[in-house]
């Protein structure tokens, strides 16, 4: 199946928003639903293997954002505005709201590597085999088998993401209730779930409900608006500050800051325009 649609793959599924994708031989493979899917990119198109559903893939991959404008707004900043020029295609995902709850649930205090690892773990002991990979389980078969949670090796996170699918499961948390909210309402409902702490609200309300304008700040973030900017200050003070300097679509600004040194390196390196990117 072929897609229209202008995108950068490597940067898109490479820089740590999701976490189930894996590129081999060229290709991106990740899972989505109860299909195993693969990405490649081809010609200007992006040719698509595993599902017939071409809707999903594309609203998957937010093909609705312009990305011409979104670029343009943002790149009034100078510095944000180099760092573009230089990860043309990089597109924000529309994550399944459980999963992405439930990811970044786990991404307390945890570097990508380690996320992935996590994340891996919990689809292997409760998610559906499909042939070499594993469905995200549902809450409900999480919370009808807690005692497999130990060989997960969660840490901390563990009675926190059991407590999460329980309380799902059970229709005390509707992830697709958060859909209905605006940002500030999104932020501040998902602060209330155990666990989640400022920038995971700001992670899940970007990655998932589509509110753009989020931007979420972790400690290299921080580092990157003090030693850019030269502005320093508890989480809303920082938040305020990006939401002026960025506007409505600082969530990718947030994405091009936060890779920020990986462009740098490879615009240095290979002289190219596209940044390196490991997965």
């Amino acid at each position: 199946m072929e897609l229209e649609l202008k995108i950068s793959l490597d940067p898109t599924l490479g820089c740590g928003q999701a976490h189930r994708w894996i590129k081999k031989d060229g290709k991106w493979e990740g899972v989505l639903g109860d299909e195993i899917i693969t990405l490649e990119e081809a010609g200007g198109y992006v040719l698509c293997e595993g599902t017939d559903d071409k809707n999903m893939i594309l609203e998957y991959l937010r093909h609705k954002d312009d990305i011409d404008l979104i670029y343009a707004e943002i790149s009034s900043d100078p510095f944000v505005r180099m760092l573009a020029n230089n990860c043309q295609g990089m597109r924000i995902l529309k994550q399944d709201p459980w999963e992405c709850i439930a990811t970044y649930l786990l991404a307390t205090n945890a570097n990508v590597k380690r996320i992935g690892a996590m994340v891996d773990s919990v689809c292997r002991t409760f998610g559906n085999d499909l042939g070499g990979r594993h469905s995200f389980p549902l809450p409900e078969e999480i919370a009808e088998n807690p005692h497999l949670i130990s060989g997960c090796r969660l840490g901390y996170r563990e009675k926190r993401f059991i407590e999460l699918a329980d309380k799902v499961s059970n229709g005390i948390i509707v992830p697709g209730d958060f859909a209905k909210m605006d940002y500030k309402e999104c932020f501040a409902a998902l602060g209330r779930i155990n666990g989640i702490g400022n920038k995971v609200a700001d992670c899940v309300s970007l990655f998932s409900f589509g509110h753009l304008n989020a931007f979420p700040i972790d400690a290299r973030i921080e580092r990157i608006l003090r030693e850019r900017y030269g502005v320093s200050g508890k989480y809303r003070e920082l938040s305020k500050f990006a939401e002026e300097r960025f506007g409505r679509y600082a969530g990718y600004a947030q994405e091009l800051l936060y890779h920020c040194d990986i462009i740098l390196r490879s615009q240095a390196q290979a002289g190219g325009s596209q940044p390196i990117w490991i997965s």
